[in-house]
């Protein structure tokens, strides 16, 4: 729903009537009504953004890490079951850097833009819109980013541009992790699984990839939220 209001719908604008409940008094609260009226304030909320966009969408349809505004920096956590209708999405790995990344969950409990939680837009349908001042909703809406974004995992792409999938770390990955949990080094534990050193450590790189963290400690937190921890 949310990927489907894009930049030609906004385009479109000039010449449509953009009907909008005005709030009463000092409300946090203001209903958008009508397509491009929606799409409108969403494409106003990015370019107002100057710290960060936090993106919480079902579809990944349109999907693309290239739209980043001024350089802003980008969050989206996108449904991973859900389909991705349309062209195929644009790659998105970290070969993008850090303005935009993307993390997919199962299943997205709403649809939503939280610009610098300053401001926020729930999408309730392709034609209807919450425009969120701040506020207790606001905050709300930016805690449940957060709490998404935690139990996400990174997204990556299969060969031959196939859709997008979530990248897990696998049963060697996890030997690996659960060894320097439990205090050995890179190279004890590269001797007890009879691996190289090298390999032992392209293997945290990559679940610090996975897992979108820059420090061990940070892993090792990550590892504990998601379950990798868990014995198999």
């Amino acid at each position: 729903m949310l990927s489907a209001i894009g930049l030609d719908a906004v385009r479109e604008t000039g010449q449509c009537e953009r009907p909008t409940q005005r709030p009463d008094g000092n409300s946090a609260v203001e209903l958008v009504i009508g397509y491009h009226a929606v799409a409108e304030r969403l494409l106003r909320l990015r370019f107002a953004a100057t710290r960060e966009i936090c993106t919480l969408m079902a579809d990944r349809a349109s999907l693309t890490t290239g739209d980043a505004v001024n350089g802003v920096h980008q969050r989206t956590v996108v449904g991973r079951d859900a389909p991705a209708r349309g062209a195929a999405p644009a790659p998105v790995s970290g070969h993008h850097g850090p303005a935009a990344r993307v993390r997919a969950v199962g299943r997205v409990p709403a649809e939503f833009v939280v610009a610098d939680r300053a401001a926020a837009l729930v999408v309730l349908s392709p034609h209807t819109a919450l425009a969120v001042r701040p506020g207790a909703l606001l905050t709300s809406l930016a805690d449940l980013f957060e709490d998404e974004w935690r139990r996400a995992l990174p997204l990556r792409t299969c060969a031959d541009d196939a859709p997008y999938e979530a990248a897990e770390p696998d049963a060697v990955d996890l030997e690996v992790l659960s060894l320097l949990l439990a205090g050995l080094t890179d190279a004890g534990a590269a001797k007890q699984l009879g691996l190289g050193l090298r390999t032992v450590q392209r293997r945290v790189k990559r679940l610090m990839e996975l897992a979108g963290v820059t420090t061990r400690l940070q892993l090792g937190r990550h590892a504990a939220e998601r379950g990798w921890t868990a014995p198999r």
